[in-house]
């Protein structure tokens, strides 16, 4: 007998999908070569506490999703969960339902259900479970690109009716939490892009000076912004070169794109900044409708900065 699938007693039922529930994990290197971005979470921070919560290997799969998330029913032996990011959700017990709190870890029995309701005023949210998922991996990883169908579930978003199917329960369930709160970001900080001397100094002054609106043409491929036009005043197409997590192209219309965690690893508009490192956490949670501005700043004080927040994280998580 195949004790891979005798071993799932333990399992969730989706009754609502959400808008656009994955699995996620670190994501995939070195695969650049042939056309495979990095994928993994958008939010790392919030999946590192998730993790960490709930007593899983930091770099274990979680379950992210955006705006409204999915409503789950749970079958089998106790065990604990946790939810990060800003979100409101609730748990329903046989006899009672309770306001859930991020950042705070809670048992769940047989039959109890999760309604991940939706994010607030941001976009990402993460579900961690205190258990080994089952799950197919794809280049070591099991991260979903909707996009290009690579990952578990097929490569597609988590729907209503299937069921996530559980190997092994964490034997330690302790409760724990932690005091994290999400911070706004309006001021995103860059460096110049290998294709900056493409703009004009009034289309420089524009990107560094004016605001900007996320659009609701975004998703986890990437963010578009709208706003002040900036001129082209070199070529609005460039051979295709390599892109990476941040770099902010210009297309013709003006409008900067943001690359974000399931971008293309190739393109052809010029790239005028790319939003350094220390930012993406809180880039990927701004929801249509707000406004940013671009500050430079030079590539070692980013390294710097970096620096910093890895510390901070750190600090965090030695905390639980």
């Amino acid at each position: 007998m195949n004790m891979r699938v005798a071993m799932t007693s333990n399992y969730f039922e989706i009754l609502r999908g959400g808008i656009n529930t994955t699995f996620q994990d670190k994501g995939r290197e070195n695969l650049y070569h042939i056309g495979i971005p990095f994928s993994g979470v958008m939010d790392n921070r919030n999946f590192l506490l998730a993790n960490k919560l709930v007593g899983n290997d930091l770099t274990a799969p979680v379950i992210e999703f955006a705006y409204q998330g999915p409503h789950l029913r749970y079958t089998g032996d106790q065990l604990n969960f946790v939810i990060t990011g800003d979100v409101i959700f609730k748990i329903k017990k046989k006899d009672y339902e309770i306001d859930g709190d991020c950042y705070h870890s809670y048992h769940l029995e047989n039959g109890d259900e999760i309604n991940i309701i939706s994010t607030n005023k941001s976009v990402y949210g993460y579900f961690a479970i205190g258990s080994e998922i089952d799950l197919k991996l794809q280049w070591k990883s099991c991260s979903i690109n909707t996009k290009a169908n690579i990952g578990s579930n097929n490569g597609k978003k988590l729907d209503s009716g299937q069921k996530i199917n559980l190997l092994k329960i964490n034997s330690d369930k302790t409760l724990k939490k932690v005091n994290y709160i999400n911070s706004k970001i309006e001021n995103l900080r860059v460096i110049k892009g290998t294709n900056f001397d493409y703009f004009s100094d009034e289309g420089k002054k524009i990107f560094f000076e004016k605001e900007f609106i996320v659009s609701k043409l975004s998703d986890r491929m990437g963010m578009r912004l709208e706003g002040p036009k900036i001129e082209n005043i070199v070529n609005t197409n460039i051979k295709s070169e390599g892109l990476v997590k941040g770099v902010i192209q210009v297309p013709a219309d003006g409008n900067p794109i943001i690359m974000l965690s399931d971008h293309g690893t190739v393109g052809g508009y010029p790239k005028i900044g790319v939003v350094v490192s220390v930012d993406y956490d809180r880039l990927v949670q701004l929801a249509p409708g707000s406004k940013v501005k671009f500050q430079e700043i030079e590539l070692s004080d980013a390294e710097t900065l970096f620096k910093l927040y890895e510390m901070e994280t750190k600090n965090l998580l030695n905390q639980i």
